[in-house]
């Protein structure tokens, strides 16, 4: 395979960007699995974060926010998802604590249980519905001590084993 050059591995990082933002890793991954050379692609991202396209922590903090807030996701599946990135767990770790400061944990799943729940009241949910709330709240990374405690009158045993925890 022949070796690209700068203007190119360029080229196909601004293309990435504009599409949306990435991580530095993520960036240097995609670059790499197209056929550039490590010279190359450490030039290219050195080349833009010098023009400030590329950004670890402004990336996180946008990531971190719309998962929080657009998407309703808990702090778990948010650092998951920036790890899987390849974003520094100091960068996750602030970029959470600045969303969350925009919508709580708690906040977030009595909006997702309010919602789920319809027109009934939380108390009239039968334990079939309470489980299936449980579960989906489980999925978007929410802690189950705080699922439960907001689901209310749930002992925490009627859930052994529906989710391995």
């Amino acid at each position: 395979m022949k070796v690209l050059d700068l203007a190119a591995a360029l080229q196909k990082a601004y293309r990435l960007l504009s599409m949306r933002p990435h991580s530095e890793k993520e960036l240097e991954k995609k670059l790499r699995e197209k056929g550039f050379s490590p010279v190359i692609v450490k030039e290219a991202l050195e080349k833009l974060h010098e023009l400030k396209y590329l950004d670890d922590a402004l990336f996180a903090r946008q990531w971190a926010r719309n998962l929080a807030v657009n998407k309703l996701c808990g702090s778990r599946k948010i650092i998951v998802s920036l790890q899987g990135k390849g974003v520094a767990a100091e960068l996750i770790s602030t970029a959470i604590d600045e969303a969350r400061r925009e919508i709580s944990e708690e906040e977030a799943i009595i909006f997702l249980i309010k919602k789920k729940a319809a027109r009934k009241k939380l108390d009239t949910l039968d334990l079939k519905e309470k489980k299936r709330i449980f579960q989906n709240l489980r999925g978007r990374g929410f802690p189950a001590g705080l699922i439960l405690n907001k689901l209310g009158r749930i002992a925490q045993g009627e859930f052994d084993g529906e989710n391995g925890e």
